[in-house]
């Protein structure tokens, strides 16, 4: 029997039973679209995480307050100990010779108050370089002044939606901004530039480290970020930076030093795992597919049974009534996994129109295992009720008994 015979054996079935058809496809591409749409989402969560983090760089490294061992985990992220990071330890730090400049960190809540309006706000104390960490730039005005770590200057930079809501009709540089009890003037606007590190900087004021410690009532940091001169010397520095804290800490070395590989690597695991899990909760709904195609199949034997009977009659093998059942059952899954990956590809796209930030794509692992899963599922289900059909009696089928040995 040639493939064109079998084909157009198999559109008849396919025209004969439109509502079944319908259900079998729509089940198939739904499983399959399940089972894009969470794995694209999980791996372009993933995707953005590691580019967030990544863009810290390797050469360097961030610096917590409280030491924590770990075992391959996430590290502490917050201290467990009673001494503070200081400004003095950063500064202690920064004259080691492998250290090319170190950014202090404090974050917390404020209102702000500007031309009699106001919100709430996410306020950064820091110094002047931490711009050029987080690759940041000015859409106008100036940064922080040089050492603003050292000094309580009431100067401010706002990120680009800050301006936009306290600022509307005018320019804000050279305007005053408070935040709680204490007054800032603004030297500059950041340009817009979305979620960084976790952080809306649209929605920022940055401030120098010192103003934030009297503003937030805080003497210790919050982070320590550490730019070495080469990525090279991050092995050696580590146990000098450790050695450095701890003469400074009363022998104690109660911080914990972060670089980006282990924290990269930390992440990917975790998001890898929750990966595998919501793919494998969006594969049932492939088996449910394949239990329905079963059923399908079970209903078109028992319905075609004299044309089954006619065509062993006329000398078809076992194989050929086999091969024509299971390629009914792989046409279905192939349409309705085609079907499924439209789908998920447009509502991706659609999500990706929502959320430009988010890397949201299909991987190319998932989109062929998620093909081949369901077409291999309806094979095997349909494989049953196929077996039983290749096994009747041509006489008791044609007579339309639907028994088999």
């Amino acid at each position: 029997m040639r493939l064109s015979d079998q084909l157009a054996f198999s559109l008849q079935l396919f025209l004969r039973q439109k509502f079944r058809t319908l259900m079998a496809l729509l089940a198939v591409s739904i499983g399959v679209m399940s089972v894009l749409l969470l794995t694209g989402l999980s791996e372009g969560a993933r995707k953005f995480v590691l580019q967030e983090f990544s863009l810290l760089g390797k050469d360097t490294l961030i610096m917590l307050p409280g030491r924590k061992e770990t075992q391959g985990g996430l590290p502490p992220l917050t201290g467990e100990s009673s001494r503070d990071l200081t400004l003095e330890d950063a500064a202690a730090l920064n004259r080691l010779a492998e250290v090319e400049y170190t950014v202090p960190l404090i974050a917390g809540l404020s209102e702000a108050y500007a031309g009699g309006l106001n919100r709430e706000l996410i306020v950064l104390g820091s110094n002047e370089r931490l711009l050029e960490l987080r690759g940041l730039s000015l859409q106008q005005g100036r940064n922080l002044p040089m050492s603003s770590d050292q000094t309580r200057s009431p100067v401010a930079i706002i990120g680009a939606g800050v301006a936009q809501e306290l600022f509307p009709a005018s320019s804000p540089l050279g305007e005053w901004i408070r935040l709680g009890d204490r007054r800032f003037r603004i030297t500059g606007v950041l340009e817009p530039s979305g979620v960084s590190l976790g952080t809306d900087m649209s929605n920022a004021v940055i401030i120098p480290i010192q103003a934030s410690q009297q503003l937030f009532n805080s003497p210790g940091l919050f982070r320590l970020i550490i730019k070495l001169y080469s990525a090279d010397q991050l092995k050696t520095v580590q146990p000098a930076m450790l050695n450095l804290i701890a003469s400074r800490h009363a022998g104690e070395p109660d911080v914990t030093l972060i670089t980006q590989d282990a924290l990269l690597s930390t992440f990917n695991q975790i998001l890898g795992v929750l990966t595998a899990a919501v793919v494998g909760i969006a594969s049932i709904s492939l088996l449910v597919a394949g239990v329905l195609i079963m059923n399908i199949t079970l209903i078109s034997v028992t319905q075609r049974t004299a044309e089954i009977g006619l065509l062993k009659a006329l000398g078809a093998p076992q194989q050929t009534v086999l091969g024509l059942f299971l390629l009914e059952a792989g046409i279905l899954a192939l349409i309705g996994a085609l079907l499924g990956v439209i789908l998920a590809v447009i509502l991706l796209t659609l999500a990706h129109l929502n959320w430009p930030a988010m890397p949201l794509q299909i991987p190319l692992w998932a989109l062929v295992s998620a093909v081949s899963v369901a077409i291999g599922v309806a094979l095997l289900f349909a494989w049953l009720p196929a077996r039983k059909a290749s096994r009747m009696d041509p006489v008791d089928a044609l007579r339309g008994v639907a028994n088999a040995n």
